[in-house]
């Protein structure tokens, strides 16, 4: 489009209240999201210098058009695909373009609901496994736990009969201290002079490193036994591309998997977590739950089959995951100039949607900071699912949603119907880190 264009853009937050803030986004942006939201509508934005614009929203239209209606003129900004890919890689959560479609036609098929299946009891196996060391009767911190928990699933999931413990127990520690500091470079660009002269970027980028040669070990050994497993990395093994007919290299394998591990392990965690806490704090629902749990057990003992018939327990975690959600905000740029709803926006605008906040609109949500699973139950549910985002939306839309909602299911019923539950905890705290992190979430278990 030629300079003469007019841009339009939603109403300005002032740039001397951005720089007054600033330091208090960075602790926990959610809390001035909502103040800003209030005074400024559904969507407003920030001016940096003389033409460059970012925009934050909690607008459903906004949402749909930039990851579903046209996002092929939407791809990630460089938080995601700078920062993330220089400790995750080349993989499907960094990549945009031609390469990403090609990674995600080659993967898509080992996450299909009938290979799903075949992972179900290696799963609930692993879960059974991971719980029976629950502390009974006192105080517990949920997040640990449930991290410990998910990302054993994952684990066990992608190398069904790896002895590696010691290297899952490093995998584990690297991914926390690497993420660690990628929020501290995002959310202190001005220090990243101090970051390298300081060696930390070298030390973390040694760890990413040291973490590649963890998963390749466990690649090589598979490789060299001959096996077949039924596990993630025997269909990722097995995958090839349409146009050559060859598998993936080692490398990209060790980076999806890379991916999995994160994606798969603390989302998961984050929203097991919210959900046990909701549970405790919901006594009434907590019952409803066992009942369903404990009817279908009484039908079946075919895990798929009950898993099918968890219509409830689906509803609570959907009400869990609209309030808390895992993944809280993405972002996105776009390619050439555009039409934005009432707006005309200028190529490589940096648009933020908030899950958390369109969670919350009081616009698409009755009584929204309330917890009300029926929200998720019947013609209620057609409604609801229009405006929730827990696994983003359009061909971006987690690869692994069958995959989580699997494991949410059979831990919540695996642990409600062997305890009853009791929040240590009226109001939850949480730190929105690339993910919705809870923090010092207690509850306490007694058998039932």
């Amino acid at each position: 489009m030629s300079n003469n264009v007019k841009y339009s853009y939603p109403n300005k937050l002032s740039i001397i209240r951005f720089f007054k803030d600033a330091e208090g986004v960075r602790k926990n942006p959610i809390p001035f999201h909502r103040r800003y939201f209030e005074k400024l509508g559904d969507s407003f934005s920030i001016r940096i210098g003389f033409s460059k614009y970012i925009i934050l929203s909690r607008d459903n239209e906004i949402a749909q058009y930039i990851l579903v209606k046209n996002q092929k003129n939407y791809h990630k900004s460089k938080f995601q695909s700078v920062y993330l890919s220089k400790y995750l890689g080349k993989g499907l959560l960094t990549n945009d373009g031609d390469f990403w479609l090609k990674q995600r036609r080659l993967i898509q098929p080992a996450f299909h609901k009938q290979k799903m299946n075949q992972l179900v009891d290696n799963i609930n196996t692993t879960i059974t496994s991971e719980l029976d060391d629950l502390i009974e009767e006192k105080p517990i911190d949920l997040f640990p736990v449930m991290s410990n928990l998910a990302f054993n699933v994952v684990a066990k999931s992608l190398f069904q009969l790896s002895t590696a413990e010691d290297k899952f127990h490093r995998i584990k520690f690297i991914i926390e201290e690497v993420q660690n500091f990628l929020i501290k470079e995002i959310r202190l660009p001005h220090k990243a002079w101090w970051f390298s002269l300081s060696g930390q970027v070298k030390k973390h980028l040694s760890l990413a490193e040291e973490n590649n040669k963890l998963i390749q070990e466990i690649i090589e050994e598979r490789k060299a036994s001959n096996e077949e497993i039924n596990d993630l990395l025997n269909m990722l093994l097995e995958t090839r591309y349409e146009d050559t007919g060859e598998g993936m290299t080692v490398e990209q394998l060790i980076d999806e998997i890379k991916v999995l591990f994160i994606a798969g392990h603390e989302t998961t965690a984050n929203a097991l977590t919210f959900t046990l806490h909701l549970l405790g704090n919901n006594p009434e629902v907590q019952q409803k739950v066992f009942d369903e749990i404990s009817e279908i057990e009484s039908q079946t003992d075919n895990i798929i089959e009950q898993l099918q018939k968890m219509t409830y327990t689906s509803a609570v975690l959907n009400e869990s995951m609209r309030l808390f959600p895992p993944a809280w905000i993405t972002d996105r740029q776009n390619l050439e100039d555009d039409s934005l709803a009432q707006f005309k926006i200028k190529k490589d605008t940096l648009i933020g949607v908030s899950f958390y906040e369109l969670h919350r609109n009081p616009k698409y949500w009755n009584n929204p900071d309330e917890f009300i699973p029926d929200r998720f139950l019947g013609e209620q549910k057609k409604e609801s699912m229009q405006y929730f985002y827990p696994f983003g939306a359009g061909p971006r839309m987690c690869i692994g949603t069958g995959f989580a909602i699997y494991e949410m299911c059979l831990t919540i019923s695996q642990i409600v119907k062997k305890y009853v539950i009791k929040s240590n905890n009226d109001v939850v705290q949480f730190n929105p880190l690339i993910t919705l992190k809870p923090v010092n979430v207690e509850a306490s278990f007694f058998k039932r």
